[in-house]
C-alpha cells in the first residue's frame, strides 16, 4: 500500500533547509496534571491519535529537488523526558518520526518538528491526546468543544491545506526594516543550555492587561521592550541606541477563518526608538497594542504572505533554492511564528 506523503507548506520550508545542532528545530506544548502520568495509558492515547491527525504522524524525506513528509510506518513511542526540553531533532530522528511524546512526573509534553505545524496546531494536538489520556485512565468522555475534536471523525481537507497559497495578495510587502538592537550573550560552556521557567497567575495577567486596556499579547512585548531598553541604557548612551522590536506572532487562522492544522501564522516586528524619548510602561503598552492593531489585518498580512508565496509559485519544483543569506531570512520570517499572536 503506498504510503500518504504531505508537500511542504510555505513556513515549513526554511527547518529542513537550515537545520543545526546548535539551533533547535523543534518547540514544545505541555500540560501538567494533578496526579503522575501512566505511560501505558499515555501510549495509547497516542496511538489512537493517528487517524484523526495523520499529518502529525509523518517523516521527513528528501525528494530530488525538495524534502516532503511522508507517512510515518513506525508508531511514536511514548518515552520519559531527558536531557533537557528541545534537544536537536537529528535527521536520523526525522526519518522515523517529526514528534516526540515525553513524560515526567505528572506532565505530558509534545515536541514538534517546526515543519509539521505551528503553535495553534501543536496546540490542538495536545490538548486532544491529554483529553484521549484522561478519557482512557479515568473512563470519563471531555465534551468535543473549544480545541477537542471528535477522534471518531476523519480529518477535513481544509486541515491539510497549505492556508499560504490560498490567501496570498496579487502584490508582496516590502521586508525593509530599520536595524534594530541585538540582545548578546555568552554561550554556555560544553554545551549547556540553561531554561528559566515561571508560573503567573491567569487573572491576573488579564487584570493587568484590562488595567492598560490592551491584549495580554501586548502586555507582554511592552514588559519585554522595557527589559530591552533597560539593557540598552546600561550599555549604551541614549544618543547611540537603535529602536527596541519585539517580534510577535500572529495566527492568521483568525484573519482568514482557516481551520488548517499546518503552519499558518506569521510574526510582526513591534517596538519603539527610544532615542526619541523616554517610555514608560503604560506607553509601551499603548504604542505596541496600537501597531498590532494597524498591522494585523486581512490586507497587510496578505501583502506579507504574498512575499514568502511567490519566490516559491515562480520555480516549478515549488520553492527557491538558499542562494543567499538574505533569501534565507526571508523564509525564516515567514516561518518563525509559534503560537497565536494578536
Amino acid at each position: 500500500m503506498q504510503k500518504k506523503w504531505y508537500r511542504l507548506d510555505t513556513a515549513a520550508l526554511i527547518f529542513p533547509a537550515v537545520a543545526r545542532s546548535d539551533w533547535s528545530n523543534a518547540f514544545r506544548i505541555s500540560a501538567t496534571l494533578a496526579e503522575p502520568v501512566d505511560p501505558a495509558i499515555l501510549q495509547r492515547a497516542a496511538d489512537d491519535m493517528r487517524l484523526r491527525f495523520p499529518s502529525f504522524f509523518v517523516t521527513l524525506r528528501k525528494g530530488v529537488f525538495w524534502y516532503y513528509l511522508e507517512e510515518s510506518g513506525q508508531a511514536v513511542e511514548v518515552q520519559g523526558d531527558y536531557a533537557y526540553p528541545l534537544t536537536f531533532m537529528s535527521s536520523r530522528e526525522l526519518r522515523r518520526n517529526c514528534l516526540r511524546i515525553l513524560y515526567y512526573k505528572n506532565r505530558i509534553a509534545v515536541e514538534f518538528f517546526h515543519s509539521l505545524t505551528d503553535g495553534r496546531g501543536g496546540s490542538l494536538f495536545a490538548a486532544n491526546l491529554t483529553a484521549h489520556y484522561l478519557e482512557l485512565k479515568y473512563g470519563i468522555s471531555v465534551p468535543r468543544e473549544g480545541l477537542i475534536c471528535d477522534l471518531g471523525q476523519p480529518p477535513s481537507p481544509e486541515e491539510l491545506e497549505d492556508s499560504f497559497l490560498k490567501n496570498a495578495a496579487e502584490a508582496a510587502s516590502g521586508r525593509k526594516e530599520a536595524r534594530s538592537f541585538r540582545l548578546r550573550g555568552t554561550r554556555e560552556p560544553r554545551g549547556f543550555r540553561t531554561l528559566t521557567t515561571g508560573i503567573t497567575d491567569t487573572r491576573a495577567l488579564l487584570d493587568a492587561a484590562h488595567r492598560f486596556q490592551v491584549t495580554v499579547t501586548a502586555l507582554l512585548a511592552a514588559v519585554m521592550a522595557e527589559s530591552v531598553i533597560a539593557i540598552q541604557d546600561a550599555q549604551l548612551p541614549r544618543r547611540r541606541q537603535r529602536p527596541v522590536k519585539i517580534t510577535v506572532p500572529v495566527d492568521l487562522r483568525r484573519l482568514y477563518g482557516s481551520r488548517t492544522l499546518r503552519n499558518f501564522s506569521l510574526v510582526l516586528n513591534v517596538g519603539v526608538d527610544p532615542r526619541y524619548g523616554q517610555y514608560g510602561l503604560e506607553e509601551l503598552c499603548r504604542s505596541i497594542y496600537h501597531q498590532l492593531c494597524a498591522n494585523a489585518t486581512p490586507q497587510n498580512m496578505a501583502g506579507m504572505i504574498a512575499a514568502n508565496v511567490q519566490p516559491r509559485s515562480s520555480s516549478p519544483c515549488g520553492w527557491r533554492p538558499f542562494s543567499s543569506r538574505t533569501s534565507s531570512w526571508t523564509w525564516y520570517t515567514g516561518a518563525a511564528a509559534r503560537a497565536a499572536g494578536a
